[in-house]
């Protein structure tokens, strides 16, 4: 065994879970990884094979042509524009940033389970609130657990696992209490797929609070997950130390490129979003049909709070080749795939209801 010591930090981190794939020479659907069921978009693939022609030379180590077009795309300048390898990699480099040992982050739970990861490695202390009993985010709580330690606070919406949107009005309030001190990560990562018209509108407030960050991803709606291209939005003066954090060259030029092209795509990208909300609608309505108290939801994915029973009734969906992803203990999150394997998840469903 190597004498090589381990932060305690580092040895006491939760695992990274990643959603289940089907086993080997067996074919299933797989709705445990919140990813979209359709290829990349219009134009992507023939761009990365363009891009491919030059792997053995190293891409632009900011992907600056790729800031600008995402600082054009939101209407801001490229100085408040940092890329990384998907969202996790950017907050990963932005907790980095700005916590550290003795400090706090403070986020909701259940939420995205990097969060407690990241902020170990970071070598801060996760403080977690509960949700509230429709499965949202307490954003009242959330702000009373911030104390003098608090480095940076973490607001997932829609809420991964559990699917609804922070609200426009509750974030504002929350915002005007939170100190102009402590980081407020609001982590969009399935912005395109909210409908809920009272849902929260990032844009306006970026100029507004200066210790606002919202955090985007090129993985879900855009399809690119294999690629790993995630950015974050902020403050120019953070922005730049975010990047003195960030490993060089951590996004590919073909995954540069490609979401360059995706960008470019914004009626196809509408197009492939509706098919998604179409489905979610189907799978809502079907599930409270049955007889299941679903939350709302606004990502590509539906949330079951099934507790205890979690892990039994992923192996049910399993043994009908549907793969789903349990947290144990809590519920199923499933994500909205092909209508075909929708209804194979429904009818394991409706034997549970």
């Amino acid at each position: 065994m190597t004498k090589v010591p381990i932060r305690p930090t580092i040895d006491a981190l939760p695992a990274y879970v990643p959603g289940g794939k089907p086993p080997a020479g067996k074919v299933a659907f797989k709705l445990s990884s919140n990813e979209l069921p359709y290829p990349p978009l219009p134009g992507v693939l023939a761009a990365v094979a363009d891009a491919a022609a030059d792997l053995h030379r190293y891409p632009s180590m900011m992907a600056d042509e790729l800031v600008a077009a995402i600082a054009a795309f939101h209407g801001v300048d490229p100085s408040q524009v940092t890329v990384g390898a998907g969202s996790v990699g950017v907050l990963g480099h932005i907790l980095a940033t700005v916590a550290g040992d003795g400090t706090e982050v403070a986020f909701p739970w259940r939420s995205f389970e990097a969060y407690p990861i990241l902020a170990g490695i970071a070598g801060a202390a996760a403080v977690t609130t509960p949700l509230d009993a429709d499965a949202r985010l307490d954003l009242a709580a959330l702000a009373g657990a911030i104390t003098e330690r608090t480095r940076a606070v973490l607001v997932c919406t829609p809420n991964n696992p559990t699917g609804p949107a922070v609200h426009q009005a509750e974030f504002e309030a929350f915002m005007d209490q939170i100190p102009s001190d402590v980081l407020v990560v609001l982590d969009e990562a399935y912005v395109e797929f909210v409908t809920d018209p009272d849902a929260v509108q990032s844009a306006p407030l970026l100029d507004r609070y200066a210790n606002l960050v919202v955090l985007r991803t090129f993985s879900k709606a855009y399809g690119l997950a294999g690629l790993r291209v995630g950015y974050a939005i902020g403050k120019p003066r953070l922005m730049q130390a975010v990047r003195s954090a960030t490993t060089p060259f951590s996004v590919s030029g073909p995954a540069q490129l490609a979401a360059i092209v995706s960008l470019t795509l914004q009626a196809e990208l509408r197009e492939r979003v509706a098919g998604v909300i179409e489905n979610r609608q189907y799978m809502l309505d079907e599930l409270r049909r049955q007889g299941w108290q679903v939350p709302d939801a606004q990502g590509n994915f539906v949330w079951l709070a099934l507790g205890a029973d979690a892990a039994p009734f992923a192996q049910a969906c399993s043994n009908a080749r549907v793969i789903v992803r349990p947290f144990a203990g809590d519920g199923v999150r499933v994500s909205v795939g092909e209508k075909a394997g929708v209804d194979r998840f429904l009818e394991v469903a409706a034997t549970w209801a």
